[in-house]
């Protein structure tokens, strides 16, 4: 990890920087994969199968068999943690739901607004090296929650043609019984443009790799919503000289075995904490099954030391990390200074472990600095807020000529007059409609 004391500000922006990505070179590959699945659908659905994955797959979507033998292929530990973790989760977003707001702002003007929830989604759960049936829970649960009509689940499959068993226990659990065996840029395009097999969604959710997020911003500028540019995995430690050295690299290596691309900082208000850190981040990576990829990741990782710690929230504040850590002696009063994140972590003993299963809260959160801007996934991003207006006759007569004034100074004749029409029709007495 790169070591930097106490950096200018002038140099700050330079250090939010992330691992360095091609947008050009990403889209050079991912939109022919687009393009056949819109020209091809099922028949390209395949081939990529067969082509990525070395699956020849019969059927595009699993069967109920599979999906009812999943459950004989998960522990009974890992299901037991996995209700755990349901039951939190469900609790935090149920609390979300919001009732309908209704506010008379003037007499016989009445204004409301509702949730709606958006009719078909699609959630991308990430296979490959690590199948993240987290990501069923966290996407599925807010999904059901919302009451969205059509949920698919996109997921990749094993060199057999099996999405990871663990997945389809918690699709099952969920109730969600149409999961498609596709990932990648391709499972994007199905979902996004549809295929014989596959329908279309109105908004696809889900974290993935460069390629994946890349897809997902590309069928949104002409087809499909989505939840955000969640790409690769980041976290930000702020540790003082009383947080724990082994459990701070911990949490940077949870975030460091995600992938090669993955961003790990640690900022830290003491000397000792630097050295401590990065004796204990060689000593645990070297048993980690994952090392070679984690290691990757830590070559484009920093540590920044700052003597002031509101000067290191100013930073962190700049660099809107996707997961921050505070582990400080008075984590509560900084998590109060925290502007930009995409989910805090407060205390020694609150590891962002603890975010991606079973706290409650959803893993799904923006990266790449998008906590600037952006919200994580929540019961919020499943739905429309839809506003609705109720005017009585009475109710335009005080309102109508405000109206025709803001309409005639915008030189917009045919709204003014929507509203004239109808004040002489209430002048003339005839407005019995």
């Amino acid at each position: 990890m790169q070591l930097i004391y106490e950096p200018p500000r002038k140099q700050w922006l330079e250090l939010t920087s992330r691992p360095a990505q091609d947008p050009a070179r990403l889209e050079k590959v991912v939109k022919p994969i687009l393009e056949k699945v819109k020209r091809n659908g099922d028949m390209a659905l395949r081939k990529f199968a067969l082509e990525y994955d070395h699956v020849e797959l019969d059927d595009l979507f699993v069967t109920e068999e599979e999906l009812l033998a999943s459950a004989d292929q998960v522990g009974e530990e890992l299901k037991a943690a996995i209700h755990v973790a349901k039951e939190n989760i469900e609790k935090f977003h149920l609390a979300q739901k919001e009732s309908p707001i209704t506010v008379a702002t003037m007499p016989g003007v009445v204004c409301r607004r509702k949730s709606i929830p958006v009719n078909r989604v699609g959630l991308y759960v990430p296979g490959g090296t690590a199948p993240l049936f987290s990501t069923a829970l966290m996407l599925g649960i807010p999904a059901k929650i919302a009451g969205c009509k059509e949920i698919i689940i996109a997921s990749p499959t094993d060199s057999m043609g099996q999405v990871n068993a663990t997945v389809l226990y918690v699709a099952h659990l969920l109730g969600i019984k149409k999961i498609l065996k596709i990932g990648g840029a391709q499972a994007i395009a199905a979902m996004a443009y549809g295929t014989e097999s596959v329908p279309k969604v109105d908004k696809i959710f889900g974290p993935g790799n460069q390629y994946v997020t890349a897809a997902k911003q590309m069928v949104s500028r002409d087809t499909v919503a989505i939840d955000m540019p969640a790409g690769p995995s980041e976290v930000l430690v702020f540790a003082d000289k009383h947080a724990e050295p082994s459990f701070v690299a911990a949490d940077l290596l949870s975030q460091a075995e995600h992938g090669a691309d993955s961003q790990v900082i640690l900022v830290t208000s003491s000397k000792r904490m630097v050295d401590s850190v990065a004796q204990e981040v060689e000593r645990q990576l070297a048993t980690l099954p994952r090392k070679a990829m984690a290691a990757k990741a830590l070559e484009n990782s920093r540590t920044i030391y700052f003597e002031d710690k509101i000067t290191a929230m100013d930073y962190i504040n700049m660099y809107g990390p996707e997961h921050l850590i505070l582990a400080l002696r008075d984590a509560d009063r900084y998590a109060e200074m925290v502007e930009n994140a995409g989910s805090v972590f407060i205390g020694n003993y609150t590891p962002e472990s603890a975010g991606d299963y079973a706290s409650g809260t959803n893993h799904t959160l923006p990266t790449n600095g998008w906590a600037r801007a952006m919200a994580g996934v929540s019961v919020d991003s499943f739905v429309k807020k839809v506003t609705f207006q109720k005017i009585t006759p009475e109710g335009l007569q005080l309102l109508g000529p405000s109206i025709e004034a803001m309409a005639a100074a915008e030189k917009l004749d045919a709204h003014k007059m929507a509203v004239t029409l109808r004040l002489q029709k209430i002048k003339e007495g005839t407005n019995e409609l």
